[in-house]
């Protein structure tokens, strides 16, 4: 298995990238092909002793950064260590990509260089979430902004699959993010949207949820456009660090209560741990014709190890050939 991956792209590379990459490579047996600066990429690996065997370098000069756009980065940094890789994959050259560089610069690359599979008419950016059950996939988490009912109809196609092949869900329930657990309920494009979603026989559809439920995890897929994804996610987020946050204030407020952190600090380790995203690595560009998987920008080795082993398990079990067919059906 080769997994390509943008040595150059994120807030820590390449030192952080380098050292998830033989991370990977012990661990998960994996080929890595870094693209990046060759001279940096060896100058990082020789002063934090990063062995490099199973690690192949490929050339390239120029590095997009997050600030960039996306569409023009992707047209006009052709030496770009995403361009590049993006490039390599399409080719034929590894197996699954990589990247903790600019989400929508790679999502642009992965749909213009890669392409996107027939009959997917967006790729969609899906996030694994900690739930209070079980972890959840939210699908679309950022990438589109407005979707018509049918691309919601696709979403939870994919998502479907995803949950099924890489998480081992069985039957995954798929539900729709909506103001109201009616069928009448939400905008035009929502009450289509759950129409086409219960009548679809590649998913088992459980309805629509309200935003207070879907952190409860009862659904495995969560299905909604973009915008609102985002905005669940970055709430999502916030909470888990005001919650963590305030948490440590309580413990560390007298003598009583930091013995008593000592009494539960099993549990709170697993409360921590549960909202650690760095287990899951980074989130798959769904609809696209081979495995991306974008990590966080701020990743560190966790994090792009974690990643690699997301692609892996992608490939392994025919994540994107089991999503070409039910969008085909």
């Amino acid at each position: 298995m080769k997994v390509i991956l943008d040595a150059m792209g994120g807030d820590n590379a390449p030192k952080e990238i380098l050292l998830g990459a033989a991370a990977a490579v012990k661990e998960l047996g994996v080929e890595i092909i870094a693209v990046g600066d060759e001279q940096k990429i060896a100058a990082c690996a020789a002063e934090n002793a990063i062995p490099m065997e199973g690690i192949r370098v490929v050339q390239a000069s120029e590095t997009i950064e997050m600030c960039d756009d996306p569409t023009k980065a992707i047209r006009h940094k052709k030496d770009s260590s995403m361009v590049v890789a993006l490039r390599l994959l399409a080719a034929g050259e590894g197996d699954a990509l990589v990247s903790a560089g600019s989400t929508g610069a790679l999502l642009t690359g992965a749909t213009l260089i890669v392409k996107r599979l027939p009959g997917v008419k967006r790729a969609a950016i899906g996030t694994i979430i900690p739930g209070q059950k079980q972890p959840y996939l939210l699908l679309d988490s950022g990438a589109n902004v407005e979707c018509p009912a049918e691309m919601l109809d696709c979403f939870g196609v994919m998502g479907s699959v995803y949950m099924e092949k890489v998480m081992g869900r069985a039957q995954p329930k798929v539900a729709l993010v909506n103001n109201g657990a009616e069928e009448s309920k939400g905008t035009p494009t929502y009450v289509e949207a759950h129409k086409l979603l219960k009548e679809d026989p590649a998913i088992h559809f459980v309805g629509n949820v309200e935003p207070r439920d879907v952190p409860v995890g009862e659904a495995d897929v969560v299905v909604c456009d973009g915008f609102t994804g985002n905005v669940i996610l970055k709430l999502t987020e916030g909470l888990a660090k005001f919650f963590t946050g305030e948490l440590k204030k309580i413990f560390k407020r007298n003598a009583g209560t930091m013995l008593a952190a000592l009494m539960v600090k099993g549990g709170v380790q697993e409360f921590k741990a549960k909202l650690d995203a760095d287990e899951y690595g980074g989130a798959p560009l769904l609809g696209i014709s081979k495995v991306v998987i974008k990590a966080h920008g701020s990743s560190g080795a966790k994090a792009i190890k974690n990643a690699v082993r997301q692609a892996v398990t992608c490939c392994e079990n025919g994540m994107v050939d089991a999503i070409r067919e039910n969008i085909h059906r």
